[in-house]
């Protein structure tokens, strides 16, 4: 899989110099990807995680803004790793040039076979209850055709990110200034519906009322924020293909991590004016519901908006997903032939097509959602180890170049908050969190016997790899990376 790639494995060339990936992506597009992947369709499908622990809405809008705010010193943490380690990959980057292989190794088998294809088949079943749901009004929509129209979806924007990085980031332009036009309707129905009187919910002690002050309950409605908030280390997996991106990768996260903070409030508001905290967590679609109630019209276009949403947050994590399979396969820790790049589109459609093949393969697996709650944990473990990669290098690696540098006590701050998000739900919850673990560590004997033993793999076995090889890059009419030199 890994290694050093011999000639015979590269039989298509570029004569004018190599191939690599292009600076497409300018500001407003890097903001989008950031908003577009963190505002999925969470926020307006099921609010209730923070609720359901906080147990009023008071509390429940302190934890949303406190989420923000620790989602914000994170993504001030990833601005620096992301101009000091100007490389696409993400976490992976980082955790590689900190720590290595392995714990890199890990990184890729977490979030590229399970956490990015599982996460982009829930949003696609999503995306199908909602927008086959008009046409099943008095019953549940078969299962059978919620799943043919998310494969169909997820292979239209897997061909759309393999044919223009323009056209995908467009896509996910139009996608994110939809789904954040919807929240602000949302926002200024609520603030309409307050105006004209209908303040009962905010009144005291209704705003307070059924508040839960045990610890474990208000430290799980914290974990459910924050995780509200996952995605907005996105833009650091297309820093390659960033314009500018010493100056737009932390202006992209100095606007999007406080604009999504202030809508998250806002809509929370909003339903809060119009939904009783009963009403709320009775509902497994809170917008509907809200819309219904304010005005019937609103509520037939609502399944709209979230479809949009969705298609937003796949196309989101498909364009960046993809991006870790190739910085991985770059580094020699994912078979070779993710690190290609089509010669014609300059997209890597090897990594592309197999993101999206294996998303499809998860909408028919039975215990999706259970592989989600398990690697909740695991997402969090990613983010941890990457600041502690930055804490590692302020020490080990003092003279390296940071463009962008903050007072150590901000990535300490945010480190040691990880460590409580790691800890704390091993008291509450410590099957889910176990079976995390056992998973994560699942990958460290494939990583011995496909990286570390790569190179005495017997020729009779390497030789149909690399036939294999050799036919997707055919196939795909693809060539191996010319390195930036910038």
């Amino acid at each position: 899989m890994g290694g050093g790639t011999p000639a015979e494995a590269q039989p298509l060339q570029r004569g004018d110099g190599g191939v690599k990936l292009e600076r497409k992506i300018n500001l407003f597009s890097g903001c989008a990807i950031i908003v577009g992947v963190i505002v999925g369709s969470g926020i307006f499908v099921s609010p209730k995680g923070v609720l359901l622990e906080a147990g009023s809405a008071g509390v429940s809008l302190f934890v949303w803004l406190l989420s923000g705010l620790f989602s914000m010193i994170g993504a001030l943490c990833y601005a620096e790793l992301g101009t000091s380690i100007p490389k696409s990959g993400g976490d992976y980057a980082y955790i590689h040039e900190a720590f290595g292989g392995l714990p890199s190794f890990l990184f890729l088998w977490m979030a590229l076979v399970i956490i990015n294809p599982t996460s982009i088949a829930i949003i696609a079943l999503t995306f199908g209850n909602y927008s086959l749901k008009p046409f099943f009004p008095t019953c549940d929509v078969p299962d059978d055709a919620v799943r043919l129209l998310a494969a169909c979806v997820i292979a239209l924007l897997t061909f759309l990110n393999c044919y223009s990085v323009s056209l995908a980031t467009k896509a996910n332009d139009v996608f994110t200034v939809t789904k954040v036009s919807a929240l602000i309707i949302i926002i200024f129905t609520g603030i309409f519906w307050l105006i004209i009187g209908h303040t009962d919910y905010f009144e005291m002690p209704e705003v307070m009322e059924g508040t839960k002050y045990a610890p474990s309950s208000l430290s799980l409605a914290f974990y459910s924020g924050v995780f509200s908030f996952s995605g907005w280390s996105y833009l650091n997996f297309v820093t390659e293909e960033l314009q500018e991106p010493f100056k737009n990768l932390p202006r992209a996260i100095y606007i999007s991590i406080p604009a999504v903070t202030i809508i998250y409030f806002l809509v929370n508001v909003a339903y809060f004016a119009v939904l009783s905290v009963d009403e709320i967590l009775e509902s497994n679609a809170v917008a509907v519901s809200f819309a219904e109630r304010v005005w019937y019209p609103l509520g037939v276009a609502m399944p709209f908006f979230v479809a949009c949403s969705c298609i937003g947050g796949m196309n989101g994590l498909l364009f960046t997903g993809s991006r870790m399979f190739f910085a991985g396969a770059r580094d020699g820790l994912l078979p070779e032939i993710f690190s290609m790049i089509n010669l014609k589109y300059i997209t890597p459609i090897p990594s592309l097509l197999f993101l999206g093949v294996l998303s499809i393969g998860m909408l028919y697996s039975g215990k999706v959602y259970a592989l989600i709650n398990y690697l909740a944990f695991a997402e969090t473990l990613v983010v941890f180890g990457s600041v502690a990669g930055l804490l590692w290098m302020r020490f080990s690696r003092p003279n390296m170049e940071r463009p962008i540098k903050f007072n150590i006590i901000l990535p300490i701050i945010f480190f040691v908050m990880c460590i409580f998000l790691l800890v704390f739900p091993f008291f509450s919850e410590p099957a889910e969190l176990f079976v995390s673990v056992a998973l994560i560590l699942s990958g460290v004997p494939v990583y011995f016997l496909f990286v570390v033993l790569n190179t005495r793999i017997p020729r009779f076995l390497y030789q149909p790899w690399v036939r294999f090889t050799h036919f997707i890059q055919y196939l795909c009419y693809c060539v191996p990376e010319t390195p930036h030199e910038d």
